[in-house]
């Protein structure tokens, strides 16, 4: 019995520790661009802090610098909004251990782009 339960407490401790990585994966610089619905293609970096599921931080465009807000991260895939003049832009996201793959919403436009890890 006592085996059973150690066992069952290390396999749970390992599993909270793989996704504390993968949390962890996600904090620090990224950058990359976005190409907009009309062709443009607008420079952007974001800086993520992941605290649990909480994802929070900033992004920066020409537009300026903002605040992630309504962020949320589970296992490897994320979800936030940045309000840039007024406008909310959803993003969703699944990181990669040198890259984050995302899909912005430019009110009923989407838009895929890559972003890397900032050195």
């Amino acid at each position: 019995m006592k085996r059973k339960i150690f066992t069952t407490a290390l396999l749970s401790c390992c599993f909270m520790i793989c996704m504390a990585a993968v949390f962890a994966d996600l904090d620090g610089k990224w950058k990359g661009a976005i190409t907009t619905p009309d062709g443009n293609a607008i420079d952007v970096a974001y800086t993520f802090k992941v605290d649990g599921e909480k994802l929070t931080g900033t992004a920066v465009s020409q537009m300026g610098e903002v605040p992630i807000d309504n962020g949320k991260i589970k296992g490897d895939e994320f979800s936030f909004s940045v309000n840039v003049s007024g406008t909310d832009y959803p993003h969703k996201g699944k990181a990669y251990a040198d890259s984050c793959a995302m899909d912005i919403d430019f009110g009923g436009s989407s838009s895929h782009f890559v972003v890397k890890r900032d050195k």
